[in-house]
């Protein structure tokens, strides 16, 4: 006698009293859809509003500042990770002299080791005191590294064909900046104001994985705020009128303080600040020297990873002071220089 199966597929059962029910969400192809039908259906004044000089401008001066800083960005961020994951950091803790005082000058000389944005400087600078480096001439090598390396200051020369004076008061500015604060904190700073810094940048995994690790965030991050400041120069020469940008730029108190400011909000990677600074023409050498020395020492990014390294109450202290005699040395390297 033969058993005839009479089984049938149990529909799942229905979510419980509360439970979440998943329905459709769009995926990253429907949105493009989406767009392009947007697109099709509002050409006509899409079109129309692109071709408004104002924008035209806009489009002009943010692709040219992306374009030409876009080859030095990625190109930093990889030799960085290079020498980020591959270079111990105890080899920095031997070549630095014993005495306090004179490894923090050596310290800030040994930025130019290190090309990259100023995210790399923050970890690194860590290492080197959980090696025992003293405190000073780390903090010097972490304002040094972003601004002296080799590739920002090419950057700088791209940007500036016709002002190369430009580049050594750059390197003269970060370089005396950072020996001040790290003489600075070996004079003032006292260890409760610091919190050491609890373990290194990808610890545990392998080479590999840390190099790619360290790329892409350093890629995305110093990407994303490359975007963000191109899109902001670009409104400030297409958007703000002439005159308003022109009456701050001839005054040479306002001029200095703005552009300082700017920096700060802008948060542009070191390898990519030049071009910006650059497109600021209506400003004085001066300031947008003080622009491009304060940038990769003070700003928004960098405030929040040096708390979230060495703490709150050391950050508080440190940025404002390192704003302070960044403005004051650039102003009197600008003035001797240009």
């Amino acid at each position: 006698m033969s058993t005839t199966d009479t089984s049938v597929e149990t529909p799942p059962p229905p979510p419980a009293d509360g439970a979440p029910s998943r329905g459709w969400r769009p995926g990253s192809v429907e949105v493009l859809a989406a767009v392009l039908v947007l697109v099709v259906l509002f050409q006509v004044p899409i079109s129309r509003a692109m071709s408004a000089p104002a924008l035209q401008t806009w489009m002009t001066v943010f692709i040219a500042v992306v374009t030409q800083a876009m080859p030095f960005l990625v190109f930093g961020v990889v030799l960085s990770a290079v020498i980020a994951v591959f270079v111990p950091p105890s080899f920095f803790a031997k070549v630095l002299p014993s005495k306090p005082v004179l490894a923090v000058p050596v310290a800030s000389a040994g930025g130019v080791v290190l090309p990259g944005c100023e995210c790399a400087s923050v970890p690194v600078a860590g290492a080197l005191i959980r090696r025992g480096v003293t405190p000073a001439a780390a903090l010097a090598f972490l304002l040094a590294a972003p601004a002296l390396n080799p590739i920002v200051l090419t950057a700088t020369a791209v940007a500036f064909p016709n002002n190369p004076e430009m580049v050594v008061a750059r390197f003269l500015a970060s370089l005396v900046v950072a020996t001040v604060m790290g003489w600075l904190w070996l004079r003032l700073g006292r260890t409760d104001w610091m919190r050491p810094p609890a373990r290194p940048s990808f610890e545990g995994e392998g080479r590999a994985a840390a190099f790619w690790g360290s790329v892409r965030h350093d890629t995305i991050h110093a990407g994303g705020y490359l975007v963000i400041g191109a899109m902001a120069a670009a409104t400030l020469k297409a958007v703000v009128p002439a005159g308003w940008l022109q009456a701050v730029a001839d005054n040479p108190v306002l001029s200095v303080i703005g552009l300082a400011l700017l920096a700060v909000l802008l948060s542009i990677c070191s390898e990519a600040d030049a071009f910006v600074a650059a497109s600021l023409s209506q400003f004085s050498l001066t300031s947008r020297l003080v622009f491009l020395v304060v940038g990769p020492m003070v700003d928004l990014k960098l405030f929040a990873m040096q708390a979230g390294t060495f703490g709150r109450s050391f950050a508080v202290r440190f940025a404002p002071a390192t704003f302070g005699v960044a403005i004051l040395v650039s102003v009197v390297v600008g003035v001797i220089l240009f």
